[in-house]
């Protein structure tokens, strides 16, 4: 977070996750709880502690982020639930060379980053990923998600507890669950914007993401990554097209970079003043 101390960065006192939730993210969450079998499955994972053995391996294998274990890190989380108006979660960093981060527990939830996206990533570009693991905790994302990372081993325990009719209706639970879960990741994104406050970060974040490696930083360019967003919003002007990502993301857990890099965009140019304005002191 060292480029933030450049500007000073807003917070917003009494933020409500309505106020930058993504509207697919909404419908996404209406259309779960409709689905047959969420009850159970959310019975499920309370009734067999599936959050707790989670934080207590999570505990174990990981370094727990503070004040004195990776101090700059630390700043950014406290930052982060500052600006975001959120209680502080524990923050961990997992040894795991591919770049990735998730927020896990419902009624404790955690942070865990891996080491491989923390030496991909600028201190501010982590800053952003922050931000949005904070997102999808202010949003309540975070049972759905434990649910979505367990689908398998709740189904056959709803299918053993109800002759097998539960595990009938898994397939259509788990592509339920899956679409959610690319929802919720757009509000999450507009979280991470809210904390690091600048959108050329994120851009940047996503374009690492979509193809980056440390070493060749400094030969990635944002506004060809731009470029390449609209071919890929060209590609959409076919029918045919359309279907096809629809059938490639359908088995995926989140958007395509590009698609967040564009989501994203699209929200800072028509919303994100106007969000920032009505914060104004």
């Amino acid at each position: 977070m060292a480029d933030t101390k450049k500007r000073k960065l807003r917070t917003f006192p009494g933020l409500s996750a309505g106020q930058f939730q993504h509207p697919s993210d909404g419908k996404a969450t209406d259309s779960l709880k409709a689905i047959p079998g969420i009850d159970k499955a959310v019975a499920k994972v309370m009734e067999y502690g599936i959050e707790r053995l989670a934080y207590l391996d999570n505990t174990a294998s990981n370094v727990r982020v503070s004040e004195r274990m990776f101090p700059k890190m630390y700043k950014s989380l406290k930052w982060g639930c500052r600006i975001l108006d959120i209680a502080e979660p524990e923050l961990y960093v997992r040894l795991d060379p591919t770049p990735n981060a998730y927020t896990y527990g419902h009624t404790n939830p955690f942070i865990t980053m891996t080491s491989g996206l923390l030496e991909l990533l600028s201190p501010e570009e982590c800053f952003f990923v922050i931000g949005h693991e904070l997102g999808h905790i202010k949003a309540d994302h975070v049972l759905y998600t434990i649910i979505a990372d367990n689908i398998s081993e709740i189904m056959e325990r709803i299918g053993q507890a109800t002759l097998g009719i539960g595990s009938l209706l898994g397939q259509g639970l788990v592509y339920a669950l899956l679409e959610w879960h690319r929802k919720a990741e757009l509000t999450a994104d507009r979280a991470g914007l809210l904390c690091v406050q600048n959108i050329d970060v994120c851009i940047d974040t996503f374009m690492k993401l979509a193809g980056g490696a440390a070493g060749f930083a400094s030969e990635m360019d944002r506004d060809e990554f731009l470029t390449q967003i609209r071919s890929f919003e060209d590609a959409d002007r076919s029918t045919l097209n359309k279907a096809y990502k629809i059938l490639l993301t359908a088995n995926r857990s989140h958007p395509y970079a590009i698609l967040r890099a564009k989501e994203l965009d699209l929200w800072h140019d028509d919303h994100y003043a106007d969000l920032l304005s009505s914060f104004a002191t």
